[in-house]
């Protein structure tokens, strides 16, 4: 994965990110255990290592510093994105990553183990199903099919100050425009992610109060 250290600066520093050497060294420990474990447990469709890179790393990057404070959940997490790598970037925040697939939180059991990620939780529930003892300043997810879906399968989760933060690509006015009422969209940013010439957006929703 050295071959990749480069790029990966290159790529955080295009987008405003400054990272210390070791959290590049755990980032791309992560990315490692991620193409290893994938042969095995599909935790993707995409084989190769450099795609990887820039189709879940840095672009699970371009989102970190913009998903507030406080205790996180990213649901339906997968193989920890972009939960991994948030938690790697802030370890004083903690983070918990939901998935129902037991072979995915297994491997994020093991990338926690490896990488001595103490601020990391891996819960292997469904997210209607889950019931913390303490909730949440925020939900993240690049996996839910729509945004009514995130809020209708997570709001439970967040505390009164609670925020959804939604990965997406482009920004999809329809669901929008369906969002459930009591929720109000409070900021999107448009993602500038090297590598990647589609559209992202981090739509950043909250309820009224």
């Amino acid at each position: 994965m050295e071959q990749f250290r480069s790029r990966l600066q290159s790529a955080a520093r295009h987008m405003g990110l400054s990272l210390a050497d070791a959290t590049v060294d755990q980032l791309l420990a992560y990315l490692a255990l991620f193409a290893k474990w994938n042969r095995a447990y599909n935790l993707s469709a995409i084989r190769d290592p450099a795609e990887m890179l820039e189709r879940h790393l840095v672009d699970s990057l371009s989102v970190v510093d913009l998903c507030g404070s406080g205790p996180i959940i990213d649901v339906g997490t997968g193989g920890g994105l972009p939960g991994i790598p948030l938690a790697i970037c802030h370890p004083e925040r903690p983070v918990t990553l939901l998935d129902a697939n037991g072979k995915k939180t297994r491997f994020l059991f093991q990338v926690a183990t490896e990488l001595g990620l103490a601020n990391v939780t891996v819960v292997n529930e469904r997210v209607e199903a889950f019931r913390p003892q303490q909730k949440f300043d925020g939900v993240v997810s690049r996996a839910f099919a729509s945004l009514r879906d995130m809020i209708d399968g997570s709001e439970h989760l967040l505390t009164s100050r609670g925020k959804f933060y939604a990965m997406k690509g482009k920004l999809p006015t329809d669901e929008l425009s369906e969002l459930p009422k009591g929720i109000k969209v409070e900021q999107t940013h448009p993602l500038t992610v090297p590598g990647c010439d589609a559209e992202r957006h981090l739509i950043v929703l909250a309820p009224e109060r």
